[in-house]
């Protein structure tokens, strides 16, 4: 039993089979999209073609509509994952913005930002964080870029507000065995080009089947068996289940100690946490894009700042504009808009402040702290004093920017400070 793919990646129910079938069909329809190439209407009879014989991942799943407006309520809804890293690190991002997450139950779901009043925090599962903010259950959510793809599926009515927000980082890619029949495949390209056939497809298990899918497609696979499991993907080709495996690499150690490899073109894409909206919530809902504001002003400063350190140096010169001469001509020394320098005063011999060195205050990237030390010693630096930073502000985000022109309207009107 099968049926048409459709632009949700609806499924057939099978009980018999544990497989999302990707193969060629002579009854399939092509695609209604204007062909504006040879090998744009390549990928769209690909795709056309492509069929769902079977799947149990929830992902691919037929989807109910949406509302046709949404529900009216008092307050403002921000979904945030509820276990592991991914949660511990939102809770910290939040933390470090001065944002703190109070939960009065440990058992509740619901939370509250005291900075943030009129806005609730729910704590729901990742896949669950995507689903609300599309149907509009939530108006914001922090959820990783490969589940908002994988869950999303490219919905119109999800909107990314920040797509850096430095926690989670990882990759979606294939996992190959590095031996037998695929000891020779590093590419690909030289993965594609392999007999598969309709009676021996390459057999792929993964818990992305919607990534999977498009992945597949467009890289001009014909014979393509997605499998559905819920744990230990990698142990899935040594089994004999499935040839090959798709899933999040962070640092490949579990694929190469289950003997497995990445390969040249296998890489999906990057993911890492991201802060999205319902765009229907963000023109509708009074006071959440006041809310949006300030999220983004507290995470693009902080995020900015946690990339340098403040560094005052005492410096030996004639004039506050020659040490500033010196210290721009010196690449990595004009901090983010150049040296601040101002006299530093001592007790002379007469018992009065005279200034005699200057303090030279400037930012200097995290990773090239040792380097810039070294060079502001060598042009008359002495007693270096090292800090973090916390907030960088800057005159207006740029993301910021970016949303009101998604949305197509200005900042007049909104109650921002």
């Amino acid at each position: 039993m099968s049926t048409q793919l459709q632009q949700r990646g609806a499924a057939v129910p099978c009980a018999s089979r544990r497989a999302c079938r990707l193969g060629s069909s002579s009854s399939a329809r092509s695609s209604s999209k204007p062909l504006g190439s040879a090998a744009a209407r390549r990928q769209d009879a690909r795709a056309a073609a492509l069929q769902v014989v079977c799947s149990l991942n929830n992902s691919a799943g037929t989807m109910a509509p949406k509302p046709a407006k949404l529900e009216a309520r008092e307050t403002l809804r921000l979904a945030l994952p509820s276990k592991g890293r991914m949660a511990e690190d939102t809770l910290q991002l939040l933390k470090d913005c001065q944002l703190s997450v109070v939960k009065p139950n440990p058992r509740q779901y619901v939370a509250r930002i005291s900075q943030l009043p009129g806005l609730e925090v729910w704590f729901q599962r990742a896949t669950d964080v995507v689903r609300k903010i599309i149907y509009g259950d939530v108006d914001l959510g922090i959820v990783g870029l490969d589940m908002l793809a994988e869950i999303g599926n490219d919905d119109p009515d999800v909107i990314i507000l920040h797509d850096a927000l430095d926690f989670g980082q990882c990759h979606l890619a294939l996992g190959v065995p590095m031996g037998g029949r695929f000891a020779a495949v590093n590419t690909l390209e030289e993965l594609r080009a392999m007999p598969w056939s309709e009676q021996a497809p390459l057999r792929v298990v993964t818990g992305y089947q919607n990534i999977a899918r498009k992945f597949f497609a467009e890289k001009g696979f014909e014979h393509v068996v997605l499998l559905s499991a819920d744990g230990a993907l990698e142990a899935a080709p040594a089994m004999g289940s499935a040839d090959i495996i798709l899933d999040l690499v962070s640092t490949g150690v579990t694929l190469r100690e289950n003997n497995l490899k990445q390969i040249e073109g296998g890489t999906i894409m990057h993911s890492e946490g991201a802060l999205v909206a319902n765009r229907r919530a963000l023109l509708e809902r009074p006071g959440l894009l006041e809310i949006c504001h300030e999220l983004i002003e507290r995470l693009e400063a902080h995020l900015t700042a946690d990339k340098y350190y403040s560094v005052i140096a005492n410096m030996r010169g004639e004039s506050a504009q020659e040490v500033s001469k010196r210290l721009l001509d010196v690449p990595g020394l004009a901090g983010l808009s150049g040296p601040t320098v101002s006299p530093v005063f001592t007790r002379g011999t007469s018992g009065g402040a005279e200034p005699h060195l200057f303090a030279a205050v400037i930012c200097v990237p995290k990773k090239q702290l040792y380097p810039a030390v070294k060079e502001i010693r060598r042009v008359g630096g002495s007693g270096v004093l090292v800090q973090p930073m916390t907030y960088i502000f800057d005159e207006e985000p740029a993301r910021w920017t970016q949303l009101l022109e998604t949305l197509g309207i200005t900042a007049d009107g909104l109650n921002i400070k």
